[in-house]
């Protein structure tokens, strides 16, 4: 029997915007590759469209390193604009309650 791998934990804080998500990327990044991954996006304040382009480039680099990846707290702006895009079945989003 073995033992279940618990996910690293991701939290990025403040804002998630085309002008402040260069060091999110490569440490979401960096994560993603190392093991299964947690991100929680509850401490983010704004998010806009390269939040998701984060998300996204964080799954791909995961699952092309044969790791799994969930994220939790997705703000509501970034449901909507997932929808709106028709990419919100790509985000692995942690089922709720």
């Amino acid at each position: 029997m073995s033992a279940a791998v618990l996910p690293l934990s991701f939290a990025p804080q403040g804002a998630l915007t085309m002008f402040t998500c260069t060091e999110a990327l490569a440490e979401g990044r960096r994560m993603a590759l190392k093991g299964p991954l947690l991100v929680d996006l509850a401490a983010v304040t704004e998010a806009d469209s390269a939040a998701l382009a984060l998300i996204l480039d964080w799954v791909r680099a995961a699952r092309g390193a044969g790791q799994t990846i969930t994220v939790r707290n997705l703000p509501a702006g970034l449901v909507s604009l997932a929808a709106l895009y028709g990419v919100d079945s790509l985000l692995p989003l942690e089922p709720t309650g």
